[in-house]
């Protein structure tokens, strides 16, 4: 917190700091907590009648009255990571959307618009990257025009908690009634340390997913439009572990450039806690450093916790949060796979 010369704790932001990055600290109701003072940390990405709204890097908006504040500074961009990679947010956008291609897409401006008959949301979401090329709200009526001729709910893919990413774009999109359904973390780490994991059950590795790749994968009954989604990517690669009547464990991984990207890695329930997840990425991914890549990246939910504690022993970190915000009045919507 901010302290003045005379010892007192200062608020040193105004309504001019909205986009910042800034600390606050607040004086609590009686009787609401056992602590006087609550601490919040997030992005500033309103400061309306009063009220200030700030964006944690979990995506999470915290609303907090003006006349609550006792202190308030604006911090200072976060440190390089010192492990792992390093990247921008921008560039993993992109070479996530590469290893996940919809079937159709349009661009409104920086933005991308992509389809795919509702297989996942990723593929069937707006990445907006940058200016629409239109004043918000007109750029959100061709959303949603452009996904209702298409027969699909408009969604809009945003990310928090690193530099470059979207907290203001989230708070105006809640506040024209969007609704967040799903969030999740996307993960980064070097990828020689998982090629180094102990070889373990034979791995086939594939460019096209098969009928066994398949019956292990949890969409079941896949279309000719998911199966281009699944091949889609600069290098694709699928990995099985064959089993007595249906895979053991597979895994599908995308090299483009220096990343290669892991996903769909699923284990028969009745053969984990065996290995099989580490033996199927450390295949993927001396296959990737064959084909030039050092790093990796993966998704992974929140309360996923033995995937989290795969991951991070592993050298895996988190590197920002992902949301997908629906428009107000659809029902229902794309499938939840490969978020």
């Amino acid at each position: 917190m901010e302290i003045s010369a005379s010892g007192r704790l200062e608020v040193r932001i105004t309504a001019a700091d909205v986009g910042k990055r800034v600390s606050v600290r607040r004086l609590n109701e009686p009787g609401t907590t056992q602590e006087k003072f609550t601490d919040t940390v997030g992005v500033l990405t309103s400061w309306d009648d009063g009220v200030l709204l700030i964006t944690r890097k979990s995506g999470e908006s915290v609303h907090i009255a003006e006349s609550s504040l006792v202190a308030g500074k604006v911090v200072p961009s976060a440190p390089a990571r010192r492990r792992g990679p390093a990247t921008s947010y921008e560039e993993l956008a992109h070479v996530s959307s590469r290893a996940w291609r919809p079937v159709e897409s349009e661009r409104l401006g920086d933005w991308e618009l992509r389809a795919a008959s509702g297989f996942t949301r990723r593929a069937n979401s707006v990445l907006p990257l940058g200016d629409p090329g239109l004043p918000l709200d007109e750029a959100l009526d061709v959303v949603r025009r452009w996904y209702g001729d298409r027969g699909l709910p408009a969604y809009i893919q945003t990310a928090t908690g690193a530099e470059g990413t979207q907290e203001l774009l989230c708070a105006e999109l809640e506040r024209r009634g969007w609704v967040r359904e799903v969030s999740a973390a996307l993960w980064i780490g070097a990828l020689a340390p998982v090629a180094d994991r102990v070889e373990g059950a034979d791995v086939v590795l594939s460019r096209e997913a098969d009928e066994a790749w398949l019956s292990r994968y949890q969409r079941k009954g896949v279309s000719e439009v998911a199966l281009k989604v699944l091949g889609s990517g600069p290098s694709v690669w699928f990995a099985t572990v064959p089993g007595e009547e249906s895979p053991a464990a597979i895994g599908r991984c995308v090299v483009d450039g220096r990343w290669a990207s892991f996903a769909a890695v699923e284990v028969d329930p009745a053969m984990r806690r065996r290995g099989l997840a580490t033996v199927v990425m450390a295949a993927l991914a001396r296959r990737a450093l064959d084909e030039g890549a050092s790093a990796a990246w993966l998704q992974v939910e929140a309360e996923n916790v033995g995937a989290r504690a795969l991951y991070a022993g592993m050298g895996f970190g988190a590197h920002h949060a992902y949301h997908h915000y629906r428009e107000p009045a659809a029902v229902g919507g794309a499938g939840e796979s490969e978020r």
